[in-house]
């Protein structure tokens, strides 16, 4: 059988939402979506695109496998893929696990994902409590995330990171991820990160999120 010829993935697209910008109102506003995704997140990519212009051997690796692979990069790519590229990897996690919902209240994890919630955190509540005040104390621009320990037999637990640092160079597998920048809600609520992420609970897809732990739990990539 002849072997498959890898595909490339560069130079890497701005990836296509599954909504409409304004799919989030009242939570998070069409503005700050179509900033958001359309000038943020495209910069970041223009920046790592360009950087890995001159390295055609990571041009078939996604970029979170480049960033898996982050201790034997050219030490002169290092700085460009942490920031650009995680900063693409960040904000790519980021749409995938927001969901469009009606103005009705925030949903809850179910099945695997609420177990393990409950094993790790003793509630759905605590763990939502316990994310809010870690993101909280994020001083200036970072990101919060729920990852699987591999410390620590798989439980879950929350995690931050300072600017566009993802956690796969922590070598953490990403459930859930909250941006705290603030061009991620500052346009609807200024200084208000509290009220940002008490609007974020409303959008997010826990059947996405439920799913990337059922994949992991089962070996499975999940990018």
């Amino acid at each position: 059988m002849t072997p498959a010829v890898p595909v490339p993935t560069y130079p890497f697209p701005l990836p296509k939402l599954r909504f409409e910008y304004d799919a989030l109102e009242p939570f998070i506003d069409a503005e700050t979506m179509r900033l958001h995704h359309g000038k943020h997140h495209q910069a970041y990519l223009d920046k790592l695109n360009a950087a890995l212009a001159a390295y055609p051997e990571l041009h078939q690796m996604s970029i979170e496998e480049i960033l898996i692979h982050f201790p034997q990069l050219p030490e002169a790519l290092k700085p460009v893929v942490r920031t650009q590229g995680g900063g693409h990897a960040n904000h790519q996690f980021f749409w995938k696990i927001l969901k469009a919902v009606p103005g009705t209240g925030p949903t809850e994890a179910v099945g695997l994902l609420a177990d393990a919630i409950n094993d790790a955190f003793g509630s759905f509540a605590a763990f939502q409590e316990e994310f809010t005040n870690a993101a909280m104390k994020v001083f200036g621009s970072g990101w919060a995330f729920l990852v699987l320990d591999p410390k620590n037999g798989g439980k879950l637990k929350v995690h931050t990171t300072a600017n566009q640092d993802s956690v796969l160079l922590e070598g953490l597998p990403g459930l859930l991820c909250c941006d705290l920048w603030e061009h991620a809600y500052y346009l609807k609520y200024q200084n208000r990160r509290a009220d940002y992420l008490a609007a974020f609970w409303h959008v997010v897809d826990w059947e996405i999120v439920g799913r990337r732990l059922e994949g992991m739990r089962a070996g499975r990539k999940q990018l």
